[in-house]
């Protein structure tokens, strides 16, 4: 069973990917499980280029079954995509 989004706690590295690597212009603190990508301007190359971080930053290896995201994806279900390909 997965946790409410409401206690869901996005990770560390996920909010750093966001941050740091593809400067989105929400501050870190503000980022919630339940914003979309769409929220933080994220198209179809934003969403190419997160994965391309997350698999260079930190070794991940997303296989193409798992990668069902789209801008109306949440934080949330991204966290637990890269969660599940660690």
């Amino acid at each position: 069973m997965t946790e409410p989004v409401e206690d869901f706690v996005l990770p560390e590295r996920l909010v750093t990917l966001l941050t740091d690597h593809l400067k989105v212009a929400v501050p870190p603190e503000r980022l919630s499980p339940a914003m979309t990508l769409e929220s933080l301007d994220f198209d179809s190359l934003a969403l190419m280029e997160l994965v391309v971080a997350a698999e260079e930053t930190y070794g991940l290896s997303l296989p193409d079954d798992l990668l069902d995201l789209s801008p109306a994806s949440t934080l949330e279900e991204a966290a637990r995509l890269f969660d599940a390909a660690s």
